[in-house]
This record gives C-alpha cells, structure tokens and sequence, in this order.
C-alpha cells in the first residue's frame, strides 16, 4: 500500500475555477468519513469564496472513487450509530454539492462505483474519458445502493435506474452518456482540455447569475408546472434587478464585453 500524500482533498485555484481532487488513491478514493469530511470542508470554503465561480471535481489515481470505504464499514459492522453517521455524512455533502451556489463538474476518469458513482450524479455536469466505467453494485454484496439510488434516479429514467441497481453491472461511458448520467466523453488525453474549457465557458459570465439559475433549477424539478413557471417567473422578474443583468442587456446591445459586478 502507498502512503498517502497530502491532504485527503487538494485545492487548486485559478482564473474563477476551484479543482477539488479527492487525494487516495491507495484506497481508490473511497468515501471514507474521514473522506466525507473533508471534502464537506471544502465545500463549505467554496461557498462562501467569491473569486470562485465553479468548481471541478476530480480524482487522483486511475479510480475516480469507488464508494464507500468497505474496510471501514467491515471494522464498524455491529456499530448501528456509526452506519447510520456515515450514510447521513454521504447524503449531506451530496445535498451540499446540490445546493452549492456554483456550478460543478465531475471529472471522470476510472471507475465511479456505489457512492462514486452517486457523487458524478450529484455533480451538476459530469466529462468522462472514454475509458470510464459506472455502476451501483451495492446488490453484490448484499448492500443495495439505496442512497445512490436518490441521485441516480434524478438523472436517468425509471428503468434505466433500476436496471442498474438490480444487475450492479458496470455500464460504459458511452451508456452513461446515452442514459444521461454523463454529458460529454472524450479520449482521456483530451479529458482536462474539455473539462476546463467548459469551466472557463461558464467561469466567464455572472458569478451573481449563475448562483440564480443554479438555485431556481434544483428548486423548480421539484414543482408541478404551474407552480414550476409562477416560481421562475418571479425568479426572472427579481433577477432582472441585479446590476449584472442590466449589464449584460446594455452589453449585448452595445456589442462590447460586459463587465461583471456579481451583484
């Protein structure tokens, strides 16, 4: 076994984007507590840290992440309190990335098993190298990935879903990108120029904005229709108050660059 080096989630920022990278992968990044809480930690950071505009989330090692660490869950078996900590610790720091007021794209290379693969569906935008490979295996060793199955289910359909968590089988990236859970793959060696080429993309307009549509996205997938438009269109109406957006209207019309005061 390697020795770990570094901090369990390293962070690197640089022009408006923030990469977290989770940093073991002598035990294929595997969402250990200790794991869970330190990348609860930086996202908490990022939150609140206005030169950040979005955020990349990637893996060392040629695992993205393999769920939970299972050698810490065997030594923890008769420990209900600490099972329910766990899966409660998970289901929070993926709310987090949810609710997080920037944008977030995994970036996958590897594998992305169980809660690893919960996290890419977690993540607002997920590239993957054409190597990748995704499953919820929980079924095989008789742990059925029922928390995984809320951020799955949100990205796939209904039997695309339940295929994979009742066969545990590992889907490709180019199934994963049919089924919706991926929205780019590209030939590993092209993985970072696309990935932070879409970072830079979305890094270039309103941090102010980006924080309204993020929001208002998660909250009204949860709506019926009706209530769905009445919400955004207030959304719209209170946006179009934000200085960013008179700029921007000004700016189009203008034909010149708008200069952003993300508020």
């Amino acid at each position: 076994m390697t020795e770990q080096s570094g901090p369990l989630v390293q962070k690197h920022s640089e022009n408006g984007i923030t990469t977290l990278t989770l940093n073991q992968p002598d035990r294929r990044n595997s969402l250990s507590m200790g794991m869970l809480d330190a990348l609860a930690d930086a996202l908490a950071d990022i939150a609140t840290d206005d030169a950040t505009r979005v955020v990349v989330l990637a893996a060392a090692g040629k695992v993205f992440c393999a769920g939970h660490d299972l050698k810490e869950i065997r030594d923890q078996l008769d420990s209900h309190e600490f099972q329910l900590a766990l899966f409660n610790r998970c289901s929070e720091v993926m709310q987090q990335i949810v609710n997080l007021p920037k944008p977030v794209i995994a970036r996958v290379a590897g594998v992305a098993t169980a809660a690893g693969c919960q996290l890419v569906a977690s993540c607002d935008l997920a590239v993957a190298a054409d190597s990748a490979r995704f499953a919820t295996p929980g079924v095989n060793i008789g742990l059925f990935c029922s928390t995984p199955m809320v951020a799955l289910s949100r990205n796939v359909s209904r039997k695309h879903a339940m295929e994979m968590l009742l066969t545990g089988e590992l889907i490709s990236a180019v199934r994963a990108e049919q089924l919706g859970l991926v929205n780019r793959i590209v030939d590993e060696s092209l993985l970072d120029e696309t990935v932070y080429t879409m970072a830079r993309t979305i890094a270039e307009k309103s941090g102010h904005t980006l924080k309204i549509g993020k929001g208002a996205f998660y909250k009204q997938l949860e709506m019926p229709l009706a209530d769905a438009y009445e919400y955004t269109a207030k959304v719209m109406a209170e946006n179009m108050r934000a200085d960013d957006a008179r700029e921007g209207i000004c700016a189009f019309l203008d034909k010149r660059k708008p200069e952003w005061k993300d508020s």
